[in-house]
């Protein structure tokens, strides 16, 4: 079915609409989910030329525009991602249930009405738990014989939504049968598998572009993508409306220039990187001397321990990297509010804390996870300023 066109006489475009309402910038707590479903599709964009940028929290969830090579007419996909279900399939009757019988409440409408801009519409339902047999058709992928309008199960299906919601259209003239032909629904059954699935294409992708990475590493760019797609997600729209937006070609820039970064900084041994990166978070000269100096005395040992067994020093090493992973993901998430000296302070009394941890029985071992936390940092995988940096 093609899209229908009123006679209104010009449809904004997706980047220029002004969402209806900014419930979800408000109220993101626990959105963890949702997020990485967003990096799912920030990962699409950087392998994928014809999207051309993604929207989080303005018109749906997220939206995802797209312009095929060739084509005069982009296209944009709306999102809605449900996380918090009841324990059970998703049916029909869940999708088509309005709230107190009000006409465009349901899931399926919310949907269809965000078709009123002037690209082509699309619809994609993303959720933790499976669909009954009936919904299953729209599990397929367009192309696919099951999509097909003649196909029984499309048209059981059809028949169900025009009972349900059939007088409903959106705002540009489409019904139920446009949405049903133009949507997705693709179950993620848990944030885990996202999160796994989305280091995997990482790792993949900066090995096909020569630079591969460590899965050690490519979980901080993982975590640095997430923390993109938060604070997209909690700007508002008429503050920060272009920040709320992510193109492609920032994506791309930011990709490679972070990729190598860490792919030259993890064969760079002089402690430059490290000057670097602690000169950016406005750090006084003697506290940089202070740390090139731990972090060689740090590489001296690992290379050939004097003071340490083998098991120690991976145990020490594991539980730094471990808390500094830890730190830095609630820093870049917003969920420290501090500025660049303040995260660093806090890095370094979190080292001091493990050391007395640990050191009951044995000696002091502060020296080794700071000079443990500066090898990390010198290795690109630490920064102490925020996101934005």
């Amino acid at each position: 079915m093609e899209q229908k066109l009123t006679t209104q006489a010009s449809w904004p475009s997706v980047d220029d609409a002004v969402p209806d309402e900014e419930g979800g910038p408000i109220a993101r707590t626990g959105f963890s989910y949702q997020d990485e479903v967003a990096v799912r599709l920030l990962i699409c964009m950087l392998e994928d030329p014809t999207i051309l940028k993604i929207h989080c929290e303005t018109q749906d969830d997220i939206v995802v525009v797209r312009q095929l090579q060739g084509e005069a007419h982009r296209t944009v996909e709306y999102v809605q991602v449900k996380a918090g279900e009841p324990d059970s399939l998703w049916s029909v009757a869940n999708v088509c249930a309005r709230d107190k019988k009000k006409v465009g409440s349901s899931i399926a409408e919310i949907s269809l009405g965000r078709d009123k801009c002037k690209e082509i519409s699309k619809f994609r339902i993303v959720t933790l738990r499976d669909v009954v047999s009936e919904l299953r058709p729209l599990t397929y992928d367009f192309s696919a014989p099951g999509r097909a309008a003649e196909v029984l199960g499309m048209i059981q299906l059809s028949k169900e939504f025009e009972t349900r919601i059939g007088e409903f259209k959106s705002p540009k003239g489409n019904d139920y049968a446009f949405w049903l032909e133009n949507c997705i629904w693709e179950v993620c059954h848990s944030q885990a598998s996202v999160e796994r699935d989305n280091l995997l294409r990482l790792i993949q992708l900066a090995q096909a572009e020569g630079r591969p990475l460590l899965p050690e590493q490519i979980e901080v760019v993982q975590t640095e993508l997430r923390s993109k797609a938060k604070t997209a997600g909690d700007l508002k729209w008429g503050k920060d409306g272009h920040r709320k937006i992510i193109t492609r070609a920032h994506l791309r820039t930011w990709w490679i220039a972070r990729t190598t970064e860490i792919f030259d900084g993890a064969s760079d041994q002089s402690g430059g990187k490290l000057k670097t990166k602690m000169q950016d978070a406005k750090l006084s000269e003697d506290q940089i001397a202070l740390a090139i100096e731990l972090r060689r005395e740090y590489a001296e040992e690992t290379r050939a321990p004097k003071y340490l067994d083998t098991s120690d020093v991976s145990r020490l090493q594991q539980r730094a990297r471990s808390e500094i992973a830890t730190l830095r993901a609630q820093y870049m998430a917003g969920e420290l509010t501090l500025n660049p000296s303040e995260f660093y302070a806090l890095c370094i009394k979190r080292m001091d804390e493990i050391s007395s941890e640990l050191s009951v029985d044995k000696e002091d071992q502060s020296a080794f996870l700071k000079g443990c936390l500066y090898d990390i940092a010198d290795r690109c995988l630490l920064r102490f300023t925020g996101a934005s940096a």
